[in-house]
């Protein structure tokens, strides 16, 4: 049986692998899509904005967490 994952190594595998292959995959399609679709592009975008914001989330309680302890 797999051991529990502490809450550091589940932020760490967020912002190492999902997080990363989210941001690939809307800029791939954003990329792919025409000008002329304006709402979808603006729904990428909010993703990217979104995926980025939450990539610096988890930066900075990593940070936190290795000045605290």
């Amino acid at each position: 049986m797999p051991r529990p994952r502490s809450e550091r190594e589940v932020l760490e595998h967020e912002r190492n692998v999902e997080l990363p292959a989210q941001l690939a995959g809307y800029r791939k399609e954003l990329e792919a899509t025409p000008q002329e679709n304006k709402e979808r592009r603006e729904r990428l975008e909010w993703q990217i904005r979104r995926a980025e914001k939450r990539m610096a989330e988890i930066r900075g309680r990593l940070a936190r967490a290795e000045s605290d302890g």
